[in-house]
């Protein structure tokens, strides 16, 4: 068998694969040839089949064959059909770069406990919600999430760790939330990123918001739900979990300063740049699907109801 292209990892990293994700390093090589040769029996899907690539789809799996088969198809499935939300084509997109250039969402360079999970920063309110729509801050993760899948393998094997502050959010920043929006996100953040989840917390919460955080619960999966926290205004709860220390300058720590991370981003996107426009030769054609079309309106009607889609 040809040598594995896949980075090396620390011992640090590798101890928690072997011991939290079932990894293997001597079945490494097995796992994505198969995982590799069922991409190419499929016939309606078009897929990246790289070894970094489907080693993160393994790992953010926990090396369960099936279930990386059924996250590899929902990828290029949902970025087919809702590609204004879940499309990563284009790093020069004008509202991907307003949105990175306003600090909406911050990939922090420090991981927790130096070893532990990616912590993301994200600040809704920190451009006016008449400036963007949820659709482009949605296209915008999923360019960083790919970059993610990618190169950070904190955040692939210890996980993520996600803060949202909405210290500056108004109503129209809430009222983006959708059912239908909020589906698509939960169903997407779920069932077609390999990425693990770890804790989400809602910090600088105004009063009033824990009633429309509770209206917006049904839309979450149960994990969803049972990963959040909600902080008010007295962060030390938040602090046990998050210490201080690794949040941004800005907010009192020294996990670089919101500029920095701006510009670092803005170098990831621009180094990605030919990366991205390649994907548009990767995707799925339904009417190659073999059995049942899917249906889209019912999977992410407004009605909420979400059937998990077939794979084989």
């Amino acid at each position: 068998m040809a040598e594995l292209n896949i980075r090396r990892i620390s011992a640090e990293l590798q101890k928690i694969a072997n011991e939290q994700l079932n990894e293997v390093p001597a079945h490494i090589g097995d796992d994505i040839a198969a995982l590799r040769t069922w991409i190419k029996q499929q016939p309606h899907l078009r897929a990246r089949d790289d070894d970094q690539f489907l080693l993160s789809f393994l790992r953010g799996c926990k090396f369960s064959l099936e279930k990386a088969k059924g996250k590899i198809d929902k990828y290029y499935t949902l970025r087919t059909k809702y590609p204004d939300f879940f499309g990563a084509y284009d790093a020069d997109d004008a509202m991907v770069r307003t949105i990175i250039n306003a600090g909406i969402i911050l990939l922090l360079p420090k991981p927790l406990h130096e070893h532990g999970a990616r912590i993301i920063l994200i600040r809704q309110g920190a451009l006016p919600a008449d400036k963007y729509t949820i659709e482009h801050f949605i296209r915008a993760a999923s360019h960083l999430q790919e970059i993610i899948i990618r190169e950070d393998d904190h955040a692939i094997i210890s996980g993520m760790i996600s803060i949202v502050d909405i210290e500056d959010c108004t109503t129209g920043h809430v009222m983006q939330m959708t059912p239908s929006n909020m589906k698509k996100m939960s169903v997407h953040a779920e069932e077609a990123v390999p990425l693990r989840p770890q804790q989400q917390h809602f910090i600088h919460i105004p009063s009033g918001f824990e009633t429309v955080f509770n209206a917006m619960r049904p839309f979450m999966s149960k994990k969803q739900q049972n990963r959040i926290s909600v902080h008010a205004e007295k962060l030390d709860r938040f602090y046990e979990h998050v210490p201080l220390s690794y949040l941004p300058v800005e907010y009192g720590g020294n996990n670089g300063t919101i500029a920095e991370i701006i510009n670092y981003t803005n170098k990831q996107l621009d180094d990605y740049r030919a990366y991205f426009k390649e994907n548009k030769n990767y995707g799925t054609d339904e009417s190659l699907r073999s059995g049942k079309p899917i249906d889209f309106e019912s999977l992410f009607g407004v009605e909420g109801s979400f059937r998990k889609l077939e794979v084989d």
